[in-house]
């Protein structure tokens, strides 16, 4: 009884989430001769987005040592969040994080993610936005051992247009009006567009990278069976 409440109540929050965003999915599935509820199609994304990020994220390549940092605004109940994204000057993706708030200690906090992980490699040149939190959380970031120390720190708004425009390749999909109904749904839902990017870019492989070559892959990651190619 616990666990079918459970499931009724993740039901409803899931045709809550996004309501009226996957019914243009439900009709593709119809036209393939396929019956899924879009309610169906929003649960998929909010189990199994975070699941393909993780998974990708294993396949980053070490960036060119120069990124550029800035944040974005993501709309979630009525109110302005903020996604805080890296790439390096070549557009590969570096981190991203969703903060409830735009200050130092979301800075920090971002800084600290997105230079724990390996491969990646401490930046030695890092361009931001002129917001006043920046110079602290990468002097905080040197302290604290996650930067070799005097980074180059530069605030040129012409270098930051290439993030910018990157911004808008993760929020075409987005709703558009009244924005994600929780943190939650959005936090999980992000990943999964973060994470489509990063295979879309190619994850750094060289020579060419297909739809297929993209799809192989997260077959792989999940262990499903190839699909035959027509």
């Amino acid at each position: 009884m616990i666990l079918n409440a459970i499931a009724e109540k993740l039901k409803r929050q899931s045709k809550d989430d996004f309501k009226g965003r996957y019914r243009d999915l439900e009709e593709m599935f119809k036209e393939r001769g396929f019956e899924v509820d879009h309610s169906s199609v929003n649960r998929w994304v909010l189990a199994y987005a975070p699941m393909i990020e993780k998974r990708l994220r294993q396949f980053r390549r070490p960036h060119c040592g120069s990124i550029r940092v800035d944040e974005t605004y993501v709309k979630i109940r009525g109110q302005w969040r903020y996604l805080y994204r890296a790439i390096d000057k070549h557009g590969n993706p570096v981190d991203f994080l969703l903060t409830a708030k735009r200050d130092l200690d979301a800075a920090k906090r971002f800084f600290r993610k997105m230079l724990k992980d390996e491969p990646l490699l401490s930046p030695g040149k890092i361009g931001t936005d002129g917001a006043n939190t920046f110079p602290s959380t990468i002097k905080t970031s040197v302290e604290e051992g996650l930067l070799h120390p005097d980074p180059v720190h530069y605030v040129t708004k012409h270098l930051q247009q290439g993030i910018e425009s990157d911004h808008f390749r993760v929020k075409k999909n987005m709703p558009k009006i009244g924005g994600f109904r929780s943190f939650n749904s959005a936090r999980r839902t992000i990943a999964g567009f973060e994470a489509i990017l990063w295979l879309r870019k190619g994850l750094g492989f060289s020579g060419g990278w297909t739809v297929n070559d993209q799809n192989d892959l997260l077959a792989r990651l999940f262990g499903l069976q190839k699909v035959n190619k027509a």
